[in-house]
């Protein structure tokens, strides 16, 4: 694996970029993008960015977000590909895969124990608590100075991949890269409004179907919710993915699992796993082969949504 001085140095060696980031981006994938984006166009770089799915309406705020394209909007493809927040490729999405089969160079910049070295340049720091706590890194690294549009982006980014800060994942460096955010202009107030007091009735509507389809294991230990395809449908939301959706899981006394499964088109749920610390459910999601952390992971699953509920609940319990 490089150091990140190293990949800092092939970077600004390199022009005409296209970073690229998971299907049904979250709010570390988006700022590391909006970071990284806006920090390679202060060095005078030729950049674009592009995602299998739209950016959620609730990273609007954030400069550029309206320059993240999608599959059908990208034209030519640079040859010099930035992965972030990506344990693997394919993490991408189908689409966009193919689109980016013939390149130049690759980096990938990530922060989960799954990733699995994928690009000629790799920096993988599983210490880190966001990728954009490493892409904070990277930039200080770079001949610019950090502005505030690029410490809006990665601040969120931190504040949604910690939880604000209140996950096992938070640092005393996690901690100090965010002070130095907020010292480069970041504006926590509108941190605040935006990912926190904005929500839209949609993702309101979501989390009643979801709570409606809560259910416990006989001992307490295991919560999880459900939310069938149909019913996402008909409130009109089934391609709105809001983030900490499955914490009303773990935040209920006594439950060491958190499960959400969502029932996703063609015979697939997409599942996401919380722990309060003792299970590992980055192992759990492995046997499903998906991945993460130790306390937060997730994988996407063949089957119908009973028959999955019934082999991920079986696997907490066997381990729980």
């Amino acid at each position: 694996m490089n150091k990140l001085k190293e990949i800092a140095r092939k970077i600004m060696d390199k022009d005409d970029f296209l970073l690229l980031g998971h299907k049904a981006p979250d709010g570390d994938c988006i700022g590391s993008m909006l970071g990284l984006y806006l920090g390679l166009l202060a060095m005078d770089k030729r950049v674009r960015m592009l995602l299998s799915d739209p950016v959620p309406p609730v990273y609007h705020y954030l400069s550029a977000a309206e320059q993240v394209k999608l599959p059908g909007e990208i034209g030519s493809i640079p040859q010099n590909l930035i992965f972030l927040d990506c344990s693997d490729e394919q993490r991408v999405g189908q689409e966009v895969f193919s689109l980016i089969q013939e390149r130049n160079c690759s980096f990938n910049i990530d922060h989960h124990l799954s990733n699995d070295l994928f690009a000629d340049f790799n920096y993988v720091d599983t210490n880190a608590a966001a990728a954009a706590e490493i892409i904070s890194e990277l930039l200080l690294l770079m001949p610019i100075n950090i502005s505030a549009a690029m410490a809006d982006a990665l601040l969120a980014g931190i504040i949604m991949d910690t939880g604000c800060f209140l996950n096992a994942n938070t640092t005393a460096k996690t901690l100090s890269i965010a002070a130095q955010l907020l010292n480069f202009g970041a504006n926590v107030n509108l941190a605040r409004i935006n990912l926190f007091e904005s929500k839209s009735r949609k993702e309101v509507l979501i989390l009643q179907h979801a709570l409606q389809h809560l259910d416990f294991s006989s001992d307490g230990k295991i919560a999880w919710m459900s939310l069938p395809y149909n019913e996402l449908v008909a409130i009109e939301a089934e391609d709105l993915y809001p983030e900490g959706l499955i914490n009303h899981t773990r935040m209920i006394e006594g439950v060491e699992v958190g499960i959400l499964f969502r029932e996703m088109p063609a015979g697939k749920v997409k599942v996401g796993l919380r722990s309060r610390g003792q299970v590992d459910v980055a192992a759990l999601a492995a046997q499903f082969g998906g991945g993460g952390h130790r306390q937060a992971s997730g994988a996407q699953c063949e089957g119908e949504l009973e028959e999955v509920k019934s082999a991920i609940i079986q696997a907490v319990e066997d381990v729980i």
